[in-house]
């Protein structure tokens, strides 16, 4: 049995503990390796390499950390497949969407790339006579990575890429579900020349998660997972000092009003809620029907679905693979089952694509389902698209206001002012104008609002530059010195 291990400066590390937890192939319910899981001792040693790591490596030129971040960027691409097949066999979504997982990533390193343009700080020349002030940007020290299953590549690389970028040390703890592309990234930055100690690779659950949260030698902590577990790791770690940034659940509303092409969006919807089985924190998971468009919506979804090709990801024409784990899917089907009991409408029923072997479950539709159904107001994560009807956009929009989650939104019509309207009055941090998974590109940021989100910053493009560094600012002369004199006055910007 393979066993996963840790990556503390610059090579794999078995660690201390003999404690392990199981990786398995969602596609066919076998275990595949063992993870080994940290102890305090292990989280310790991982937070000594990195401190040591950070202290000469933010002394390092902008032009090195340029080239680096370079180099890392070309073997990202090299290694595409590879690191797509890796996602594929842990995570089980099938290898297109695993593929497009690095192009976004890449996204990121790209946009790091440009840390010596990124790091300027501001200047302002004879503030007062003689005096200068500027500011500057310094890297925070080490920096903690909590990572989801559902983007084990891609989400590590938008908090890591900034991060080193602007000086800092990074430890990456990446999900025990499919933590082997991890290893793979370490690998490469290793090989484009970073040093080791800078990207750290610390596997485990809850222990190692504790140890990063209370070590004192960690300087802040980004997370992306549920809502539960943001607000957790987001008291304890701001409760240690640490600058932290959270973002937890979702549960993504598209609007469809009566003049949008229907054909336009029924294949978004589709897209949208049941790529990578649902799993995914920018998935819709809710249609807000507008009047008179929900039926034939909802028939021209229904007649989209028995298309779909289920299977293993790693298998030509599979367009959507299992879900993670098996007691995930179990999950999942109670959501649906509960659902159906508190009065929505199945009008297509996944639970009947239930595989014995491996985690597969098929695609549901619900019609009818109310505000207060527990399909509508918890977040699923799994193959399952809700509709909800509305009479008018008012009434949509007050919906999707009302929701505790706030991560992303979309809207499909014709209709500018509406557009216009609904970009302005949603309560959501991301929204799509006729484009159903917003999620920016990766020189804006991402992020949503209310339960989605603790925190100040969202993640990667200039805020995630934010997180990652501090600022100062200098105010700067050079006197006559046969001018110098006492004032215990209060210094003011008079020009003297």
């Amino acid at each position: 049995m393979e066993r996963v291990q840790h990556w503390i400066d610059g090579k794999l590390t078995a660690g201390s503990s003999s404690e392990t937890s199981p990786v398995h192939n969602p596609a066919t319910g076998e275990q595949t390796a063992e993870l080994t899981l940290a102890t305090s001792a292990d989280v310790d040693a991982a937070v000594a390499s990195a401190r040591a790591a950070a202290d000469s490596w933010s002394h390092t030129s902008l032009a090195t950390r340029t080239k680096v971040l370079f180099a890392f960027r070309e073997l990202l691409a090299a290694h595409t497949d590879e690191l797509a097949a890796l996602v594929t066999s842990e995570h089980g979504k099938v290898l297109s969407d695993a593929a497009g997982e690095v192009a976004r990533g890449l996204e990121n390193v790209e946009y790091a790339c440009g840390v010596a343009n990124l790091m300027k700080g501001e200047f302002s020349e004879q503030a007062s006579t003689g005096v200068d002030v500027y500011s500057i940007r310094q890297p925070v020290g080490v920096i903690a990575g909590i990572t989801p299953f559902n983007f084990p590549l891609m989400v590590p690389l938008w908090m890591c890429a900034n991060a080193i970028a602007c000086g800092n040390a990074f430890i990456l703890k990446p999900s025990e579900k499919d933590p082997s592309v991890s290893l793979l990234l370490a690998d490469l930055w290793r090989q484009a020349g970073l040093p080791d100690g800078v990207f750290t690779v610390l596997q485990g659950d809850k222990v190692a998660v504790d140890g990063l949260l209370q070590h004192p030698q960690v300087d802040a902590i980004s997370f992306v997972g549920s809502t539960p577990i943001a607000q957790y790791i987001y008291e304890t770690g701001t409760k240690a000092a640490k600058r932290v940034q959270a973002l937890g659940g979702a549960k993504n509303h598209m609007m469809v009003l009566p003049d949008a092409d229907l054909e336009v969006a029924a294949d978004a919807a589709v897209s949208a809620a049941y790529g990578a089985a649902g799993e995914r924190c920018m998935a819709i998971s809710v249609i807000v029907a507008v009047g008179s468009v929900a039926d034939p919506l909802i028939d021209a979804i229904k007649e989209r679905l028995p298309s779909l090709r289920i299977g293993p990801g790693d298998q030509d024409g599979s367009e959507m693979g299992p879900l993670i784990t098996a007691e995930h899917r179990e999950k999942v089907i109670d959501y649906i089952d509960r659902g159906e009991q508190q009065g929505a409408k199945v009008v297509v029923d996944g639970r009947t694509g239930r595989s014995e072997n491996g985690f597969f479950l098929g695609c549901t539709l619900l019609d009818d389902v109310s505000p207060e159904n527990v399909a509508y107001t918890d977040e699923i994560f799994g193959p399952v698209l809700a509709i909800v009807r509305v009479d008018n956009f008012d009434k949509g929009l007050d919906l999707i206001n009302s929701h505790q989650f706030a991560n992303g939104t979309a809207i499909f019509t014709r209709d500018g002012g509406a557009v216009r309207r609904f970009q302005r009055d949603v309560q959501v941090g991301m929204i799509g104008v006729n484009v159903p998974i917003p999620v920016p590109v990766g020189y804006y940021s991402f992020g949503g609002w209310k339960a989605s989100l603790f925190g100040d910053t969202h993640m990667y493009g200039p805020e995630g530059i934010n997180f990652c560094t501090r600022r100062k600012v200098v105010t700067s002369r050079w006197p006559d010195p046969g001018s110098s004199k006492i004032d215990l006055g209060f210094p003011t910007n008079a020009d003297h």
